[in-house]
């Protein structure tokens, strides 16, 4: 069965879309959000460059944005996927991932602070 399609809420996370990806268990939504945190991090810095393997990072971004509901980044890592693949000018698509990626971790880095 499919995933059900993502709607963004009023933030960079999907709290209800986390909530049901790990089951209500809080301490599995926290750990996801730290990893997927440094992960994005680390992608988004890999991806300023344009390496070779930019559409397999970009790919693996998107994935792991929609796992946990980071809609915007899940959005701006597909733009940016589907550039790569069909050619075009990436700058933009890649300030609007770096923009995603920033806005995604600092509500992460508040939902840990809560928690």
């Amino acid at each position: 069965m499919p995933s059900p399609p993502l709607a963004p809420d009023d933030g960079p996370i999907d709290i209800e879309h986390l909530q049901r990806m790990t089951l209500g268990d809080a301490g599995l939504e926290r750990e996801v959000l730290a990893m997927f945190s440094a992960q994005a991090v680390h992608l988004a810095d890999a991806l300023a460059s344009l390496p070779a393997d930019a559409g397999a990072l970009a790919h693996t971004l998107k994935g792991s944005a929609r796992a946990i509901g980071a809609v915007g980044v899940a959005e701006a890592a597909a733009r940016l996927e589907t550039l790569i693949r069909n050619g075009g000018d990436q700058s933009d698509a890649l300030a609007e991932l770096s923009d995603a990626v920033v806005q995604a971790r600092l509500a992460v880095d508040a939902i840990l602070r809560r928690s």
